[in-house]
């Protein structure tokens, strides 16, 4: 019940948002609504105020904005208050604010999260300098080694850690060209990436980590790490001289040396200490024979608090990269450069939406400011049917200086429904297939 009404709070929010933002256009320029509503027919409730005819929809997937004289099927009588009579200049005004709006909400809602402040990983600002390498990764294969700075991947540079994991979490299964400095050489590497395990969505990802050590958010009382010293925050730094990158090294130092003392060297304070630990079998919440000392594991995190308008600047900045990232997507997918896999339909949208629902509403608004973004980027694409389509259309007739007729409309109009639904239909096929029982009844896969 939980990710349904989230996914219905969710899309009505931004179905509402979009809608508004052509009903208040159209309203501005003169243009008469006959009826505003959320959800598709059959319409469940409804009622008149003015010209216009407000209503709720059964099916919570979508709405729209019914506007006098907006088709030629609609008979337009040539009023000054329909549709069609208005200047190619005021139309296009009534169809971009609908993508428009939901741009400035995914803004307004990621700055809204920003300003709530967060703890980020240290590294993730941070340039790409590789602290570890997964042994028999795709990175591993390739000759990328511990110390070495990626500049670019894929051709694209790569300033910090948040760059390149998501330059290469898009590119799954496709060999790219990764540039890296090492020890002032230039080289270039090709790799073809993996995906990340245990993850239901496709993303990429060769086995190199930044170097971050991890962080000990909890210590068991009474267990190894709490008589040896070992504190809450402390951040590992070795183990018997190691360095420590990943928690996953650490676990398996710590599992081979059960009953043996090892020396665990941490951060505190910005100050370095040594302890002494032996690992034992039976920690709390730790089932068989593998060896433990009692400690939680996390990363290396920092606070990011800023200020309103620092966070606006924020969100705008990191509005911009992610329609940076999903404009390389979409030209990824045209060239089969990237995996229809990474498509997501509805289905998907009501898991994330119930699952961010359960963490808070700043989860909930931070998945809201992405889906709201993708939204207005994906109406204004140049496919008949969406917004930017019908914009499309318009700028043809104004280079060609003539009107097209309704037929040559309905065939653009055709191509661009069939284009849509090819692209629905993959994404929910890919939301199936992320369910395990559903995946088991597809004897292709």
């Amino acid at each position: 019940m939980t990710t349904f009404l989230a996914f219905v709070f969710v899309l009505g929010v931004l179905v509402f948002v979009h809608e508004l933002g052509h009903f208040v256009a159209a309203k501005r320029v003169g243009i008469k609504v006959l009826k505003f509503q959320l959800g598709f027919n059959p319409t469940i409730v409804s009622f008149r105020r003015g010209d216009t005819e407000y209503g709720i929809g059964a099916l919570p997937l979508g709405g729209y904005v019914k506007m006098a004289g907006e088709t030629p099927e609609d008979g337009p009588t040539g009023r000054d208050d329909e549709f069609l009579s208005k200047s190619k200049w005021e139309r296009f005004q009534v169809l971009i604010m609908g993508p428009v709006m939901n741009l400035a909400l995914a803004v307004v809602l990621l700055a809204v999260v920003l300003y709530q402040g967060a703890d980020v990983p240290v590294y993730q600002d941070q340039p790409a300098v590789v602290g570890a390498v997964t042994p028999d990764s795709p990175a591993a294969k390739a000759d990328i080694r511990r110390g070495d700075r990626i500049v670019s991947v894929a051709g694209r540079r790569v300033d910090t850690w948040e760059q390149f994991f998501i330059a290469v979490g898009t590119r799954p299964n496709r060999e790219v060209t990764i540039n890296l400095n090492r020890q002032g050489n230039e080289l270039a590497r090709q790799v073809t990436p993996g995906t990340l395990p245990d993850s239901k969505y496709e993303i990429g990802d060769i086995g190199v980590w930044p170097d971050a050590h991890p962080n000990v958010p909890r210590v068991t009382p009474g267990e190894p790490a709490d008589k040896a010293g070992i504190k809450p925050g402390d951040v590992i730094l070795d183990i018997n001289g190691e360095p420590i990158v990943l928690p996953t090294q650490l676990v398996g130092i710590i599992g081979k040396n059960t009953g043996k003392p090892i020396t665990v060297t941490v951060r505190r304070q910005g100050q370095r200490h040594s302890f002494t630990v032996v690992p034992i079998k039976g920690c709390t919440g730790v089932g068989g024979d593998q060896g433990c000392i009692g400690v939680g594991l996390g990363e290396e995190t920092k606070k990011v608090q800023p200020g309103v308008v620092q966070a606006v600047v924020m969100s705008v900045r990191r509005n911009y990269e992610m329609t940076r990232l999903i404009l390389d997507t979409i030209w990824g997918l045209i060239t089969r450069q990237t995996s229809p896999k990474q498509l997501m339909g509805p289905v998907a949208i009501a898991q994330l939406s119930g699952e961010s629902a359960q963490l808070g509403w700043i989860a909930l608004f931070n998945l809201m400011a992405n889906i709201s973004l993708n939204l207005g980027l994906l109406n204004l694409m140049p496919v008949p049917v969406l917004d930017g389509g019908h914009i499309f259309i318009m700028a043809l007739e104004g280079v060609a200086r003539r009107d097209f007729s309704m037929r040559v409309k309905e065939k653009m109009l055709l191509a661009g429904f069939v284009v849509l639904m090819m692209l629905m239909v993959t994404a929910i096929y890919n939301d199936l297939t992320r369910i395990s029982w559903i995946e088991r009844l597809m004897p292709w896969r």
